[in-house]
């Protein structure tokens, strides 16, 4: 896949487009020069663009077409991955991937929504929006980490739950509050990251945690922002300024209390650095379950709990 630019990262793209032009050329010093100095000044306006950017600018972010996807975080963060499929019930929805797995030498369930990569596995997993057997996977998931004493660990990506007539007809409304309900008593520690689009009941399905972290340029609503447009102007064109009054940004919403944490990304945001992402993820989710390996499971629920029921009253 040729790599996608934003419309803001337009002077990165023109001096990585010089850097490849010079480097179809005969490599001598003064080439080698020329280009040391162009990757020092994208370096440098990288971190201006993305040191400014604003609630609309990250909304793209979170949406880039090359930023890493859970199936990327299950390959560089954990091992011994066995995915477990179908809700028992109606089948097998491949929006959600969910399954057992080692971190760093310890096991723990992981549930998480998959966007696809090639357009082919997009369709597959219908673009990361999950139907009713998708979320009654990731039921089925969380009380089995719940019956062996496993952490569960949950990664958001999703536009929202498919709105879609099946949807309706299978009980999908049943099916998030269920899960809503579950997580809330569920006796085992619970990590959510969101990693992209966290989208309405969709994201919240899988979202209730003691430790909920969001990646930089990730974002967190009720609805996505052409949503609250349309609701609120009628017009979708109007998202910019939706996502700016609903303050999706991390940095917001670590201020309002609704998340603990906010995850640094590599320079230029995760999809430039793949790897480094996995890492500072992985890093977090060790600190996380070092924080809560020592307290008792009634301790555990009591601080979610008292974490549910504090949002909003900033």
């Amino acid at each position: 896949m040729a790599y996608t630019y934003l419309e803001f990262e337009k002077p990165i793209s023109d001096l990585e487009s010089k850097i490849e032009n010079l480097k179809t050329s005969k490599e001598d010093n003064e080439v080698l020069e020329e280009i040391s100095k162009i990757s020092n000044q994208i370096e440098s306006i990288t971190k201006d663009i993305y040191g400014n950017l604003d609630i609309w600018q990250k909304v793209q972010v979170a949406r880039h077409p090359h930023r890493p996807h859970f199936s990327n975080y299950i390959e560089n963060i954990f091992t011994n991955f066995d995915e477990l499929h179908g809700d028992r019930t109606f089948g097998d929805d491949k929006a959600i991937i969910g399954g057992l797995a080692m971190f760093k030498k310890m096991p723990v369930v992981l549930i998480g929504h998959e966007k696809g990569a090639s357009t082919d596995d997009k369709i597959l997993r219908n673009f990361g929006m999950a139907q009713p057997e998708g979320y009654r996977k990731a039921e089925r998931l969380m009380k089995l980490a719940e019956d062996f004493n496993l952490p569960l660990i949950t990664f958001v990506d999703t536009p929202g739950a498919y709105p879609g007539i099946e949807s309706e007809e299978r009980g999908m409304s049943e099916a998030i509050a269920k899960n809503l309900s579950v997580l809330a008593k569920l006796k085992t520690p619970i990590i959510v990251i969101i990693t992209g689009e966290g989208g309405s009941g969709g994201a919240l399905a899988i979202g209730v945690g003691d430790h909920i972290c969001m990646l930089e340029y990730s974002i967190y609503a009720v609805a996505s922002p052409e949503a609250c447009a349309s609701i609120v102007w009628r017009d979708k064109s109007k998202a910019n300024e939706a996502a700016k009054a609903m303050k999706v940004d991390a940095e917001n919403l670590i201020n309002f209390g609704l998340i603990d944490e906010v995850i640094s990304e590599p320079l230029g945001g995760a999809h430039r650095d793949v790897k480094g992402a996995c890492n500072i993820i992985s890093d977090s989710i060790e600190k996380s379950l070092e924080s809560l390996k020592d307290k008792d499971i009634e301790e555990i629920l009591n601080q979610r709990y008292q974490k549910i029921m504090s949002y909003g009253l900033v």
